[in-house]
């Protein structure tokens, strides 16, 4: 061969030859590889823990030669503590990372910036982990991934259990980086994240509004959301030119939402509610919007939580509110067994611009048990309906919806599809990305969920000591099972986990405690009660007192509260003694009070009003009381407060139904009330007894809150409404 040829091929296979790999076993390692590597090199994290290390990665790397960081074997390297990682410069590659065991010590915990000058571009993060990293205060707000700077790339990796405020991956648009960002968020696995009970609980967000008028061109595709039930909205679009295409969100309450910016698509996605209470699909808002060929199927959300939502908008909307919706097109949408289609949502006295120069056209609707699903409100002109067909045995008559029966067959995605209708629905080649698709194959998808009653069963002997020692030494899902003797506790019992406490069938268990409270529920703790006889007659005259609380402090998250075939007396030591009272900042999802009696309380019996700062935060998203009984209550059954404007959650929720009220909230001076619910969402009140008690108090301050009465009767008290019917029979 010619010594230049020779020559040649040399410099050819130069920069793989001369690439080198370096295994780092400590932060110091670390810093010093980083100084010395080369386009082309690599950066081996050692297999262990790596605990409160922050990473900066920095390089020039080239297209064909990138720089990277990796682990030694695939999730061999785990960042715990407060650790995280930031990158800047260009072409740089990140893989094979988990991050749990901690939070983030800053605001990020992977960041595609070192600071707001140096930015990565063109770079990639692909097969990592972050697995509860969440900051123990669930205000406190960070994001999990930020992508700065353009052209990068995030895929390929899973996010899963996110519980404090903060969107789980954020797009971050500024003039001084660029506008037009081109990013690729692909292949991802969004595990579950929590309600938050307040805003700024979205997985993932793209833009904000302050420039929303520009464009990002990011494309959001062949990502699974599962559970992904943080706020109302689990991707929030907030800049134009976007797409959203072929991902797929199981179970997952909320709806892609397109809040801001203008241009965007969104096809080819797969919505499976299976009838989980506020799953719902797409939310349209803004000028010039594409949604088409897409699948809903089983989406139970109502509202801006719909299968399908159009909104009407604010005249000449600033651009933090609802610009009116024009120049959509919606086409070729496949929507099955919905709740609700929602089309002219919203209307009110700010929000008074109707959708125009839009169509709604080719789209299948099919409601399987005949209720017809689709609203409309206000003036819909603007929105021409074309092609439609409608399957729903009482479904209304309508313009561009042609009503017929319908046959459908699952065909071999897993979808259903009609016989016949060429040109109606969503493409019959319509493929949702497969779960095992996304994320990364060497980490399990989800957790095992710790729950009630999924433990061992106990038996605690008699006396103070064995009930003390047996919740002690309790572990996630016990069940402990007391004796009928009656028990003295002297000490306030932490619940940190979910736990049962049961007494036996024939004779209850009975409690009494010297101390404030009785139960305190940390972060994480569920409690069950039942069969329970609990007096307050021995417990001090002290503030707040309360049989359960939850933990004063930041954040708390409680995932179940169960009282059930119990009796709950004499909590009359001093004027504000409640059964169950919510800290500020917590919150429980769920409370459940069933087969109860409560009598002789000097407080409320669920006292649920710190978040009196009127950000849009409560302090339970449902509670449910049925055939249960309440006597001599000063206070009100319920004292349930959410306060502001904001419209991002669902709750909170009531259902009161079979239950007795008796002498209940008059304690109240000139304002008396048995239930006292500001800010509900949704309150149904049924099939109740109301003896000499107080009226109902509830005020409307946001969304559009339901409220329920039927079948209530009333003896010598105020009525709670139109659809009840009122009594003066005697005691």
């Amino acid at each position: 061969m010619p010594t230049r040829l020779i020559l040649m091929a040399t410099l050819l296979v130069a920069p793989a030859a001369l690439a080198g790999n370096t295994l780092v076993h400590t932060s110091g390692e670390f810093d010093a590889a980083l100084g010395a590597a080369r386009a082309g090199d690599t950066i081996t994290l050692a297999n262990g823990v790596w605990r409160d290390v922050q990473l900066l990665f920095r390089g020039e790397g080239r297209p064909d030669a990138p720089i990277t960081l990796t682990a030694q074997s695939p999730g061999g390297a785990i960042l715990s503590g407060q650790s995280n990682l930031r990158m800047a410069g260009r072409y740089l590659v990140v893989s094979n990372l988990v991050f749990r065991d901690g939070y983030s010590p800053t605001s990020e915990v992977v960041s595609f910036r070192r600071n707001q000058q140096e930015r990565a571009v063109h770079s990639r993060v692909t097969g990592i982990v972050i697995d509860g990293y969440s900051k123990p205060d669930r205000l406190e707000t960070d994001n999990w991934v930020a992508m700065y700077g353009s052209d990068n790339r995030f895929d390929h990796s899973q996010l899963a259990g996110k519980t404090n405020a903060g969107t789980t991956l954020v797009v971050v648009r500024d003039a001084g980086q660029g506008l037009d960002n081109r990013h690729r968020i692909d292949h991802n696995f969004f595990g579950e994240r929590p309600n938050l009970g307040m805003n700024g609980g979205e997985t993932i967000r793209v833009g904000t509004s302050h420039d929303a008028q520009s464009d990002s061109h990011t494309v959001v595709e062949d990502n699974w959301f599962e559970h992904c039930d943080g706020e109302i909205e689990i991707i929030s679009n907030k800049s134009g030119a976007n797409v959203y295409r072929r991902n797929v969100f199981f179970e997952s309450r909320g709806a892609l939402v397109l809040r801001h910016g203008d241009g965007n698509l969104v096809e080819d996605n797969v919505f499976l509610g299976n009838g989980k209470p506020h799953t719902g699909g797409i939310r349209v808002i803004n000028r010039r919007q594409t949604v088409r060929n897409n699948y809903l199927e089983g989406l139970a959300g109502a509202g801006f939580a719909s299968a399908l939502t159009v909104m009407y908008g604010v005249p000449d909307s600033p651009p933090n509110r609802y610009v009116q919706v024009e120049g959509a097109l919606i086409a070729n949408n496949t929507i099955v067994d919905a709740h609700s289609i929602f089309l002219g949502a919203g209307r009110d006295e700010e929000r008074s611009a109707r959708p125009i120069d839009s169509r709604l056209e080719a789209t299948l609707i099919v409601n399987r048990d005949g209720h017809d699903a689709l609203r409309t409100e206000g003036d819909l002109s603007g929105l021409k309906l074309s092609g439609n067909v409608q399957s729903a045995a009482r479904a209304q008559a309508r313009d561009g919806i042609a009503l017929e029966t319908v046959e459908l067959r699952r065909n071999a995605q897993g979808l259903l599809e009609p016989a016949g209708l060429a040109g109606v629905g969503a493409h019959r080649d319509l493929r949702p990305i497969a779960r095992g698709e996304t994320g990364v194959p060497w980490y399990p998808k989800a957790r095992a969920p710790e729950r009630l009653d999924s433990g061992r069963e106990v038996r605690v002997g008699r006396g103070e000591q064995a009930f003390i020692s047996a919740v002690a030494g309790s572990r996630p899902g016990d069940r402990l099972l007391l004796s009928a003797e009656p028990y003295q506790i002297d000490r306030v019992l932490t619940i940190a986990h979910p736990l049962t406490i049961e007494g036996p069938e024939v004779q209850w268990a009975s409690i009494s405690f010297s101390r404030p409270t009785l139960f305190d529920i940390a972060s994480g703790g569920s409690l069950r009660l039942s069969r329970l006889a609990i007096s307050g007659l021995a417990a001090p005259d002290s503030a707040g007192n309360a049989v359960i609380r939850t933990r004063p402090g930041p954040g708390t998250a409680i995932r179940d509260l169960v009282i059930e075939d119990s009796r709950i007396s004499d909590l009359t030591v001093n004027r504000a003694f409640s059964v169950f009272a919510a800290a500020r900042s917590t919150l429980t999802d769920r409370v459940v009070l069933k087969r109860v009696t409560v009598e002789r309380v000097s407080g409320d019996v669920i006292s649920a009003h710190a978040e009196t700062d009127d950000l849009g935060a409560y302090n339970i998203e449902w509670l449910e009381i049925r055939s249960s009984t309440f006597r001599n209550i000063a206070g009100a059954i319920v004292s349930l407060y959410r306060g502001g404007s904001d419209e991002s959650t669902f709750g909170p929720r009531l259902a009161l139904t079979g239950s007795t009220l008796e002498q209940v909230g008059l304690s109240g001076g000139a304002d008396p009330a048995a239930l006292r619910l500001q800010g509900v969402q949704s309150a149904e009140l049924r099939d109740n007894r109301v003896i000499r008690s107080g009226g109902l108090r509830f005020t409307r301050t946001a969304g559009e809150p339901v409220l329920i009465l039927a079948d209530n009767t009333f003896v010598d008290s105020p009525a709670w409404g139109d659809t009840t019917r009122r009594t003066s029979a005697s005691p």
